[in-house]
C-alpha cells in the first residue's frame, strides 16, 4: 500500500469516509444491542457501575426463590392450624355430647346418717345434732376432702352450700335421715370414708363410706362410643400436624424456618416452630370405661380442649404476623431489583431514536464522502482518457 500515491484531496476524503464508517459501525452496534455501553472500552465508569448494580439485583433475585419457599412453608403451617382448629372444635363437640347424654349410673354413691331430730330449716336442734359437731369426708377419686362444723343455726341449705365445692349434696329422706350423695357431675365416684364427731345428747352415726354407684349399661355404651369418636379425632390432629410441611420444613412439627432477605446475609428472620401434635397441645387419647364416665370427666377434657384451641389461635396469630413480614420483604426485594436494574439501564442503554437519527445522518454523510472522492479523482480520470 505504501507504493500507492493518493492526492491530498483524495486522502482527506478517504479519512473522512473511514471516520464515517467507524461512527456508522458504532451506531449500528448500539441499535443492534440496545446499549450505548457494551464493554469497559465504551465507558469504564458506567460499565462497572452498571455491572455492580446488575450483580446485586441478581443476588437479591436468587434470594426471592428462598423467600417464596418460606411463604409457602408459612402457608402450609397456617393451613394445618386451620384444619387442626376444626378438628379440635369437633373434639369439643363430642365432649359436650357427653354432658347431654343420659347419666352413666342408675344409682349414685350415697352415705346416710341415723335419724335426726332436726328439720331441713334447722338441722341443729341442740339435742341430737349440736353446735360444734363436725362432719369429715375423706378425699376420694372425684372429690376433695371435706370438713364441716355445725353451728347453732346450720340449715340444710348451709350444708349443701359447703358440700357443692366437693360435688356432693345432702337431703333428708322420709325417715329423717341425712343422706349425702354425689352429683351428676361426679356420678362415677364413690364417697370417701365419713367420720362424725357428735356432741349432742343423742347419738348420730354415719356409714363408714359411701356405697358404690350402679352403672347404667346403655348410657355407658353411648359414652364408650363417644370415647372412640374422640380418639379418632385425636389421631387426626397428630397426623394433620405431621403433614403440614413444605419442602421438608414443618413449623408444626418442631422445625425452624430461617429466611435471608439481603445479599449480605445481615437481614434475616428466624421463625421458631412448635410441636403441635396431640401431645404438644396437651391432648391424649381416652380410655373406654375410664373416661367420659360422668360429667366431671367430660368437663376436664373440655378444659384441655379449650386450652389447645387457645394455643392454636395464638400460633395462628403469630404465623399471620410472620407471613405479613415475609410478604412485605418479598415485595420490597422485587421493587428493589427493579430499581437496581433501572439504574443499570440508565447507565448503559442507548437512545434508539437518537441512534436511528445518527445512522441516517451517517449514511448520508457516507454517500456524500463517496461522491466527493469521485470528484477528487476526476483529474486522474482525464489523464486516463488521454492515455486511451
Amino acid at each position: 500500500m505504501s507504493g500507492i500515491v493518493l492526492s491530498a484531496s483524495v486522502r482527506q476524503n478517504l479519512l473522512s469516509l473511514q471516520s464515517t464508517a467507524d461512527l456508522l459501525s458504532t451506531t449500528q452496534n448500539r441499535l443492534a444491542t440496545g446499549n450505548k455501553v457494551n464493554s469497559a472500552l465504551d465507558n469504564p465508569t458506567n460499565f462497572f457501575t452498571a455491572q455492580g448494580l446488575n450483580n446485586r439485583a441478581s443476588d437479591i433475585n436468587n434470594l426471592l426463590d428462598s423467600i417464596s419457599n418460606g411463604v409457602q412453608v408459612l402457608q402450609a403451617a397456617n393451613t394445618g392450624i386451620t384444619s387442626m382448629q376444626k378438628l379440635v372444635d369437633t373434639a369439643k363437640s363430642i365432649a359436650n355430647q357427653v354432658l347431654q347424654a343420659p347419666a352413666g349410673y342408675t344409682t349414685k354413691s350415697t352415705v346416710s346418717s341415723s335419724a335426726l331430730a332436726g328439720t331441713a330449716a334447722d338441722l341443729v336442734d341442740g339435742t341430737v345434732l349440736a353446735a360444734t359437731d363436725v362432719l369429715d369426708i375423706a378425699a376420694s377419686a372425684g372429690h376433695a376432702a371435706f370438713s364441716f362444723t355445725f353451728t347453732a343455726t346450720t340449715s340444710l341449705a348451709d350444708l349443701n352450700t359447703a358440700l357443692a365445692a366437693s360435688d356432693l349434696s345432702a337431703s333428708l329422706d322420709s325417715t329423717n335421715q341425712l343422706v349425702i350423695t354425689t352429683t351428676n357431675d361426679t356420678a362415677s365416684s364413690t364417697i370417701g370414708a365419713v367420720t362424725f364427731t357428735n356432741t349432742g345428747t343423742g347419738t348420730v352415726t354415719f356409714g363408714a363410706a359411701g356405697s358404690a354407684p350402679v352403672v347404667d349399661a346403655a348410657s355407658q355404651a353411648i359414652r364408650s362410643n363417644l370415647v372412640k369418636q374422640y380418639n379418632d379425632i385425636i389421631t387426626q390432629i397428630t397426623t394433620t400436624s405431621q403433614d403440614s410441611s413444605f419442602n421438608g420444613i414443618n413449623l408444626l412439627n418442631g422445625d425452624d424456618l430461617k429466611l435471608t432477605f439481603n445479599e449480605s446475609g445481615k437481614s434475616t428472620l428466624t421463625i421458631k416452630g412448635v410441636t403441635f401434635n396431640a401431645a404438644g397441645l396437651g391432648l391424649a387419647s381416652l380410655t373406654s370405661g375410664t373416661d367420659f364416665l360422668d360429667n366431671a370427666l367430660a368437663k376436664a377434657t373440655i378444659t384441655k380442649i379449650s386450652n389447645a384451641s387457645d394455643a392454636l389461635r395464638s400460633q395462628a396469630s403469630a404465623l399471620g404476623s410472620n407471613l405479613s413480614i415475609v410478604q412485605i420483604r418479598q415485595d420490597f426485594n422485587k421493587n428493589l431489583i427493579n430499581v437496581l436494574q433501572t439504574g443499570s439501564s440508565n447507565l448503559t442503554l442507548a437512545d434508539t431514536n437518537e441512534e436511528a437519527a445518527n445512522s441516517q445522518a451517517l449514511s448520508t454523510r457516507q454517500s456524500i464522502a463517496v461522491s466527493a472522492m469521485a470528484l477528487a479523482n476526476q483529474s486522474q480520470q482525464s489523464v486516463l482518457q488521454l492515455l486511451r
